[in-house]
């Protein structure tokens, strides 16, 4: 299809075949295409829309869920506050795709992990979007941080993760002659890949189905029923009125915000609530010490200050765990030290100002500082009593690995 954009958005040139009904939203810049087989319609803007769907948040698990939809043969739209497609979680993160070796059967993260790992990496094959199987150290310093791997290669067996190898000392010094280590568990199917790139082939493939995606539309009220289509209010420079039968809160860092809004008290469960865990992330100049990606054994809050591989062969270390009241994106680099002590724990010629800033990302808790870690939460009419509604809460580390498989449940739940 063709858009016209000459107006900002507010008129939408579209081919008669597979035309969607919504328009006077800000369209994405993403997936033009020109089909001269087709007469072009241009429609002006008025409010109070019917769609089959509506996903809020387009970050790689909103893209992801939309895209279900829209191939589902649902007419659906995708909503995102922000003027682009993934600014937040989403393109702020490791960039890693996730084994699943941490989780804890049973759990929602393990579970989507290991099956979105299997789902992903066929995707980025058959879409050409640029990724590798670089693989994965995790290494421990000492007898007891042993015992430690060893559970967790135990754990990740139970999750259906049966390909980790515990190799020795001289075994790790073999695969990456800069790592310091007693021992470590090898993942050999951990990978990495181009998050943007990933993003973009998502939005292609929903496009491609129907779908549309409207960037700068805040949602900025609903009211939901029991017995007719929901209604939204969609913000920014041209506002409307959107009603569905199918909801999908998909905001991430804004999850538990846009739940109180919508549904304002009526809900039969309550959302969990929400915290902050801000990373920071530090580049390493000059040539790579590292084939692989080198990992310590995990902490609260997070996997450890640990060293990923972009796809251009640059090093980065990161995240910390750095527990905050809201979302902001600013580096404070007071805790340099405490980042050279530890990478040092694993990489001891780490050389300290090489070192750059790098950027930040903030992860969505449902859990406060010191307790457990969390799990996926997906609230569902079985849950909240409210039908066609679907809320994600705590998607965080490995949303971006499980992204398909948390678009396969959604699916499900939907379905009731």
């Amino acid at each position: 299809f063709r858009r016209d954009r000459s107006a900002n958005g507010v008129l939408e040139t579209l081919p008669q075949r597979g035309r969607s009904r919504l328009s006077g939203l800000q369209l994405s810049p993403a997936g033009q295409k020109d089909d001269k087989d087709n007469a072009i319609e241009v429609i002006p803007v008025v409010s109070g829309h019917s769609t089959d769907a509506v996903v809020i948040g387009a970050g790689v698990v909103g893209l992801a869920i939309a895209r279900a939809l829209a191939q589902a043969g649902r007419e659906t739209v995708l909503l995102e506050r922000r003027s682009h497609i993934g600014e937040e979680t989403s393109s702020r993160n490791s960039g890693v795709v996730h084994a699943g070796i941490y989780y804890p059967p049973g759990s929602v993260k393990a579970a989507t992990c290991v099956r979105g790992r299997q789902l992903l990496y066929e995707f980025l094959a058959s879409h050409q979007v640029p990724h590798r199987r670089c693989g994965k150290l995790v290494v421990a310093r000492s007898a007891g941080e042993r015992r430690a791997l060893q559970s967790i290669r135990d754990r990740a067996a139970r999750c259906g993760v049966d390909d980790l190898d515990l190799i020795d000392g001289a075994g790790v010094r073999a695969l990456e002659p800069e790592v310091e280590g007693e021992c470590a568990l090898l993942s050999p199917s951990t990978g990495i890949v181009d998050p943007h790139q990933l993003m973009l082939a998502l939005q292609g493939d929903f496009e491609a189905a129907g779908g549309m995606v409207a960037v700068a539309s805040p949602v900025e009220a609903g009211e939901l029923f029991l017995d007719r289509p929901h209604r939204i209010r969609v913000g920014g420079e041209f506002p409307t009125e959107l009603r569905c039968r199918v909801l999908v809160n998909a905001t991430g860092l804004h999850a538990r915000r846009t739940w109180d809004f919508l549904v304002n008290g009526d809900a039969r469960q309550a959302a969990p609530d929400q915290f902050y865990a801000k990373g920071h992330y530090y580049s390493y100049a000059g040539a790579a010490p590292f084939s692989r990606l080198v990992y310590p054994l995990p902490e609260a809050g997070g996997l450890g200050v640990h060293a990923t591989l972009d796809l251009g062969g640059q090093v980065r270390f990161g995240p910390d765990v750095r527990w905050v009241e809201g979302v902001d994106y600013g580096f404070d680099d007071s805790g340099r030290e405490d980042f050279v002590n530890a990478i040092r724990r694993y990489f001891p010629g780490l050389e300290p100002a090489r070192l750059q800033p790098g950027y930040t990302g903030i992860r969505p808790k449902v859990v406060r500082p010191g307790d457990a870690a969390g799990d996926f939460i997906l609230l569902s009419e079985r849950q909240h009593g409210i039908p066609g509604l679907l809320s994600l809460h705590g998607i965080e580390s490995p949303g971006l690995t499980a992204c398909l498989a948390l678009a396969e449940s959604a699916l499900g739940l939907l379905a009731g």
